[in-house]
């Protein structure tokens, strides 16, 4: 056993003095996949804007500052889409009606961990489409899909910080196996006896940070930038698939489903994602 990780952080960094307020890890890598995806959409959706300076003759300055003041207004729909639609989807699919019937204020805290991927997903995309409704007549060239391809790459780094984030948490178990590079969990947030896991919190982290980098590097080309489809058809198809393929490893977080079922909740909820990035990968048009 020698050989095995062990690991038992405290859930919180440090509590706030007066009001007693936790600060816990998970919030703290929640928080910095967004203050980080902020800085990066404003730089591809900056990079956009000047490919059409030809037709504008706006200066580098005045494109960075329309990008900062769009994505400033974009954040606040998207922050809103993702907690709402991860409690949700955890809720929907994750837990079963008793524990809410019990305790109906359980929905709200968040903190607590408990959020769905495939829910705030979802949820992210209807805020942005809402939100192109908004500015369609000022920004008569990005419409939704135009801006989920330039919140891609900032997704999935936001993706891999909440991996990091579960990992301190103890939550979102791995199936027990015997490899060398096993983490032993000291209190899992489920409860269970710590036992030897794969640590799929930290396979999840790795495939996003991958994905986000091939995506960065995708949005330095003006193909990508200006063919719309194409970067969240890729952050789709490979978020999702790698996630399907990961959740062998990972023990059953749904109490709706049994473990006799041939595919886990995560893994049926990814397959219609899949098929979503084929759609805009392959058959959205240019314009």
């Amino acid at each position: 056993m020698t050989s095995w990780i062990y690991w038992d952080p405290e859930p919180s960094i440090f509590v706030l003095p007066f009001i007693d307020w936790p600060i816990l890890w998970y919030g703290l890598f929640f928080s910095l996949g967004f203050l980080i995806g902020f800085p990066l959409f404003v730089n591809v959706l900056a990079r956009y804007f000047s490919t059409l300076s030809e037709l504008t003759n706006e200066g580098i300055y005045s494109l960075k500052r329309k990008a900062i003041v769009l994505a400033d207004r974009l954040t606040i729909y998207i922050v809103i889409g993702t907690i709402v639609g991860a409690r949700l989807g955890h809720f929907l699919f994750y837990e079963s009606a008793s524990t809410y019937i019990e305790d109906p204020f359980e929905i709200f805290r968040v903190w607590k961990g408990g959020l769905a991927s495939h829910g705030a997903a979802f949820f992210i995309i209807l805020s942005v489409i809402f939100f192109s409704y908004r500015i369609r007549l000022q920004y008569p060239s990005l419409d939704w899909v135009r801006l989920l391809d330039f919140i891609a790459p900032a997704a999935a780094f936001a993706g891999c910080c909440i991996r990091i984030g579960n990992f301190f948490n103890q939550e979102i178990l791995g199936t027990v196996t015997q490899m060398p590079w096993a983490v032993v969990f000291g209190h899992p947030l489920d409860g269970s006896l710590p036992a030897p896991r794969h640590p799929v919190q930290i396979y999840e982290a790795i495939a996003y940070l991958l994905l986000f980098v091939f995506l960065w590097r995708l949005t330095y080309l003006v193909y990508f930038l200006k063919n719309r489809g194409k970067l969240i058809g890729i952050f789709l198809i490979f978020t999702f698939l790698s996630r399907f393929f990961i959740e062998f490893f990972k023990t059953e977080q749904s109490r709706i489903l049994s473990s006799e079922h041939l595919l886990n909740m995560g893994q049926i909820l990814s397959i219609p994602m899949i098929f979503l990035g084929c759609i805009f990968f392959f058959f959205v048009k240019k314009s």
